[in-house]
């Protein structure tokens, strides 16, 4: 099994349209994608639904996508081609009390692509895609703390300006980084013979 993960610098930049780019590009991988969102993002970890509480009382939920036409994010996954999409859900900071369930879920998929940037701390993927808009300021901790790992960086037209708003962000952090145009529909050609690539060779790997 190879793992695949898509994080970002904050809400709403365009995380999922990559993750369904991935999916369209390369169905020869048979994924498994999982999005997992942690409590305190305005999510509550028991039923999904809009919450602010924090109980204490829920610590991971795990669910299975099973309709490819509600429009939110795994329904989005399911339609793009994912053989199958879990949504994980936990308290912020408690990644750690749902990596068992993630493990388990893990090994039984042929390829795994997740959406999260704090999961990084738990698990070295073949590869780490990071989507940035230079124009949102925002830049979540959990993201500038895993920046220096990521293989690629999509941002919205292929490019990085050579100054941003983004507070505490070095320019060291990206230089060298191939840059890729984030776009709904396929992936650049480039990105995804990456992808593949390394995919194929991490499968050939004696255990």
């Amino acid at each position: 099994m190879s793992v695949v993960v898509v994080g970002g610098h904050t809400r709403n930049i365009g995380k999922t349209t990559l993750m369904e780019a991935i999916l369209r590009s390369t169905p020869e991988l048979d994924w498994t994608a999982m999005k997992i969102t942690q409590f305190g993002h305005g999510v509550c970890s028991a039923n999904g639904e809009a919450c602010d509480c924090d109980t204490g009382e829920h610590l991971v939920a795990v669910s299975e996508e099973r309709r490819n036409d509600s429009g939110t994010d795994t329904s989005r996954m399911l339609q793009a081609g994912a053989r199958r999409v879990l949504w994980v859900r936990t308290r912020q900071g408690g990644l750690a009390e749902a990596m068992p369930r993630i493990r388990k879920e893990a090994a039984t998929a042929e390829n795994l692509l997740l959406e999260s940037n704090s999961v990084l701390r738990f698990l070295k993927p073949e590869m780490y895609l990071a989507v940035l808009d230079p124009g949102v300021a925002d830049f979540k901790p959990s993201a500038l703390r895993y920046l220096d790992r990521a293989d690629a960086l999509l941002t919205p037209d292929g490019r990085l300006p050579e100054r941003w708003e983004w507070a505490g962000v070095s320019a060291s952090l990206l230089r060298g980084k191939p840059v890729f145009a984030l776009n709904e529909g396929e992936l650049p050609e480039e990105l995804r013979g990456q992808i593949m690539s390394r995919c194929r060779n991490s499968a050939k790997m004696p255990a």
